[in-house]
């Protein structure tokens, strides 16, 4: 696909958006393994990482680096893209080159990197662009969101990346809806719940946790909720292998999405725990976030995340608290805009995070006693003197 003759020709997002006719990376990757059981590993590995160093070196051709860093020395490792991924001086590079001012446009270099990485056939590649996709989705929304609209340029670069996930995960449910099945609370166990064969309509133990997704080529404003929300969905499936910053990144926009901050986020009080991380948000390069529209299919995507980042046991405790943050922050913003399923959510989640954390202070003070214990067991007395008695004659 020649997206520097389509760009020429339309500046509209569709012009980057993957055709019908174009296989998914997925179905082409298993299509290949199918055709190819004999295939040498040795070969397919090799192949992987020749594909690995020639996008990494591509991008350092795009992206300039620092005195100390280097992108093209991350294509000499054995992993080159899993290097890239795990990389936060690649990471700080790009990000730099993503919060331009003039970044976004249909002929930005590195949104046609993203999008042509992410169309490969690599899962680890495709890795790297989501793990860019909290990044790139809080400035698109904040640009379109905001105030001032005549100095913003052409959105159609992030609008191609946004809409190449969304492609790819329309494909993957191949027409269906994504059903989540509700436990009848009249039965006495999960167990006890029968099987229904019933339509969906009827069966009111399934609910719709996702309806069937619609093909899009361009990022129309009634559907663009939908569409991020969807490439969220995508995010949310590989999350444990996002890295750090990704996370944190995901966790600071929702914040700032929320609003300003406002007294009904700590309604909830926190009951003693220290939870600090609100001034932290504005004063780390996102002060130019603005509070956005949060309809349900795209909050719920981000709520489902935000959970991930606070009760995943292998999260660090930064993330936690930045989600923490963003949940109470979200949660204030649905009491204002009394949104049941908002409301709900958020609580629920403040509710399983304060229970988190009093488990954990529990769990380091019994610790501590223990250890307290275990010290003044071993610590060696001092002997005592010994008694004279004075007996009269």
């Amino acid at each position: 696909m020649d997206l520097s003759t389509q760009q020429q020709s339309t500046n509209s997002p569709s012009s980057w958006s993957s055709s019908s006719s174009t296989p998914h990376p997925m179905t082409a990757s298993a299509g290949t393994r199918s055709n190819g059981c004999d295939e040498d590993p040795m070969q397919s590995w090799w192949e992987s990482v020749s594909k690995a160093r020639s996008r990494i070196l591509s991008l350092s051709s795009i992206v300039c680096s620092t005195s100390s860093f280097s992108l093209s020395s991350l294509a000499d490792s054995d992993r080159p893209a899993l290097s890239l991924l795990s990389s936060p001086e690649a990471y700080s590079l790009l990000s730099t080159s993503l919060t331009s001012p003039c970044s976004g446009s249909g002929s930005d270099p590195l949104c046609h990197w993203l999008y042509d990485t992410y169309l490969s056939s690599d899962s680890h590649l495709r890795l790297i662009v989501l793990s860019f996709l909290p990044l790139l989705s809080s400035i698109y929304l904040s640009r379109v969101h905001s105030n001032d609209t005549s100095s913003i340029p052409s959105l159609s670069g992030f609008e191609a990346v946004i809409l190449a996930i969304y492609t790819a995960e329309a494909k993957s449910r191949a027409g269906k809806a994504v059903l989540i099945h509700i436990p009848d609370l009249s039965q006495p166990s999960l167990y006890h719940t029968p099987r229904h064969k019933s339509p969906i309509r009827e069966n009111k133990s399934v609910g719709i946790l996702s309806p069937p997704l619609e093909p899009q080529i361009a990022v129309k404003s009634t559907k663009r909720a939908s569409i991020v929300g969807t490439a969220y969905d995508c995010y949310y499936k590989h999350i444990s292998h996002m890295p750090i910053w990704s996370k944190l990144e995901f966790c600071k926009s929702a914040a700032v999405w929320a609003g300003q901050d406002c007294y009904c986020q700590s309604k909830l009080d926190f009951d003693g725990l220290d939870i600090d991380g609100n001034s932290d948000i504005e004063q780390n390069g996102q002060t130019e976030g603005v509070r956005i529209p949060l309809p349900w299919e795209l909050l719920q995507p981000v709520l489902r995340i935000l959970g991930h980042c606070l009760l995943g046991p292998l999260n660090s405790q930064d993330v936690k608290d930045k989600a923490s943050v963003a949940v109470r922050r979200l949660y204030a913003r649905a009491s204002h805009d009394l949104i049941p399923q908002a409301i709900i959510g958020t609580r629920s989640l403040i509710q399983l995070d304060k229970r988190e954390r009093a488990a954990a202070a529990a769990a380091k003070a019994n610790a501590a006693a223990v250890a307290n214990a275990s010290s003044n067991a071993n610590t060696p007395s001092k002997a005592k003197k010994p008694e004279i008695l004075l007996v009269s004659k």
